[in-house]
């Protein structure tokens, strides 16, 4: 079994971080912090988050790319603003998901992949950055095709707006500066503001928002409603954020005294898509509302149109606009997550802070994942539906896998130390990661078979809590069995609270995770090794079917 074997390492012993370039003064785009910098008083601690934010902020907005700015419109077109509700969900699990990785990059000083070839052996390791890469390469052709679509509303032809679009991205990131990438894309979030006037353009009514926070599924719940929703969990709560943000974080080099800035930089991500998701939602809700395209969405594109038939070329314009930086900072970032991730994995050197000459291999797959979906994005339009689909389905089958070994990497102590999820996090990450594998499944059921009835899906959510609660006791009881209190854990009953926060905070300032090399691979007790071995045969199963569908698809 080689996800739980002791096999040899083939990756470097880790006595500092693998890339000289994550230590040293955190460089943002609004100046620069030294690792002992003083914070004390309002203004200083203003400019310290304004420097340190970032990775959070980057990593949500990214989030809202292309296929995030069609699901959103798509979900406001057919269903007005019913399934607002679903966002409104996402807003806790966004956030716990995002910490557990910025703490661990934080903490531990090495980005997701890495850790993930440290601590679970090279399967799971090599399956993290080739599952990765593929799926990455294809959301970003995803991207290129909004971008054709934006720029083809606004009469650029495809055959330029593609490579076009690729020389641009590759410029932003190539510039050998950290701080001149991060400003830039700090210009593009800056772009959203259009969605100001775009709402006020549709007048939206306040009362059906507010009812669409009430969960509901409009017409029952078929599978076409059930897809949608969870293509909206998809959209929200990717793979490539987990691995871009931890990444991004230690490029940054952040550590733990900051983590506090970075959760704030965090949150005010969350809220930033989160607004931005609503108001794409209500534009084609309230914007389309009454006319043909009502219930009938095809493609962003055709929003687009719809928007300015009815309002004037001033609002087809301004969703023009933001679906094509949505699009580029999609594929920024996912771009980023991939080749950091190469890069963590082999490593070699992969930071923004250095030149192309100083980092070939880093620089060299980001230009080569661009022209590689730059290509794909000029297949004929039936090539392309099947990739969007494949993309579809693998991101909802890998999605809970990449929850799973983040929620077991935040329960090591020999890597995190006191820094380790608490009982509190860990109810709601498992919690979040049962729901995921449960959305999981159905969207692949309702993707391969579409006629499946109600009774039949309702049947199936009520099965799977039903197996996530017997689970989920199981693993609890067993997991006692093998915790290991940290040293001294069992005198602190008798201290008063004020001295066990003391100790608390004296703890995770003064850890520093060891050598990964150093470190023994986390014991396997029954429950966790029971849980992988299931976890990897339901993933090769599920991406099996996912291949089988789409050759079928394009035979047919």
């Amino acid at each position: 079994m080689t996800a739980i074997s002791s096999e040899s390492r083939v990756l470097p012993a880790l006595s500092e971080p693998p890339d000289s370039a994550h230590t040293g003064d955190i460089i943002g785009a609004f100046g620069r912090i030294g690792p002992d910098a003083a914070v004390a008083g309002r203004w200083r601690r203003l400019r310290t988050l304004m420097v340190i934010s970032g990775p959070g902020l980057i990593a949500m907005v990214g989030d809202n790319d292309a296929g995030g700015v069609a699901t959103y419109a798509q979900a406001g077109q057919n269903y007005g603003m019913a399934l607002l509700w679903t966002l409104a969900l996402m807003i806790p699990v966004l956030y716990v998901n995002q910490e557990m990785v910025l703490r661990l990059g934080a903490v531990t000083r090495v980005g997701h992949a890495r850790l993930v070839f440290e601590r679970f052996g090279r399967f799971w390791g090599a399956f993290s950055v080739l599952d990765l890469l593929i799926l990455n390469a294809l959301t970003i052709v995803t991207e290129f095709i909004g971008v054709a679509l934006a720029l083809g509303f606004l009469g650029c032809p495809k055959i330029v707006a593609i490579p076009l679009a690729a020389v641009l991205l590759f410029a932003v990131v190539a510039g050998g500066s950290f701080r001149r990438w991060e400003a830039l894309m700090f210009v593009l979030i800056a772009v959203n503001v259009v969605m100001l006037p775009m709402i006020l353009f549709v007048h939206p009514n306040w009362h059906e928002t507010v009812h669409g926070l009430a969960p509901q599924f409009p017409g029952g719940l078929n599978s076409t409603v059930l897809l949608l929703v969870v293509a909206i969990v998809g959209t929200t709560v990717a793979p490539w954020q987990l691995f871009f943000q931890q990444s991004n974080v230690v490029d940054k080099r952040i550590t733990t005294r900051w983590i506090p800035y970075a959760r704030a930089d965090l949150v005010l991500g969350i809220i930033v898509v989160m607004t931005g998701a609503t108001a794409l939602m209500a534009v084609t809700a309230f914007g389309l509302a009454g006319h043909a395209e009502a219930g009938a969405f095809t493609d962003a594109g055709a929003v687009a149109s719809g928007l300015a038939h009815r309002f004037g070329s001033t609002v087809g314009v301004l969703f023009a606009i933001i679906l094509l930086d949505a699009s580029l900072i999609g594929a920024n970032a996912i771009g980023l997550a991939t080749t950091y991730a190469v890069g963590d994995a082999m490593g070699r050197r992969h930071s923004l802070h250095w030149k192309i000459g100083e980092a070939p291999l880093f620089y060299g797959a980001y230009a080569l994942l661009l022209a590689v979906s730059a290509a794909i994005a000029f297949s004929p339009d039936h090539v392309l539906g099947l990739v969007t689909q494949g993309v579809q389905a693998l991101a909802g089958v890998l999605l809970p896998s990449a929850t799973v070994f983040l929620v077991l990497l935040c329960n090591d102590r020999d890597v995190l130390g006191p820094w380790v999820n608490t009982l509190r996090q860990n109810i709601f990450a498992w919690l979040t990661v049962w729901c995921l594998v449960l959305l999981s499944l159905a969207l692949t059921a309702a993707t391969f078979f579409p006629k499946l009835s109600t009774a039949t899906i309702e049947i199936g959510f009520a099965a799977g809590a039903a197996a996530g609660v017997v689970g989920g006791a199981v693993v609890v009881f067993a997991g006692r069995r093998y915790d290991r209190p940290i040293d001294g854990d069992e005198l602190n009953i008798t201290l008063s609270r004020a001295e066990r926060r003391a100790i608390r905070r004296r703890e995770l300032a003064d850890w520093q995770m060891p050598a990964l090399a150093t470190l023994r691979r986390p014991a396997m007790s029954p429950a966790r090794r029971a849980g992988l071995l299931t976890l990897r045969g339901y993933l090769v199963l599920a991406v099996a079917l996912v291949v089988v569908k789409v050759i079928q698809t394009g035979v047919t």
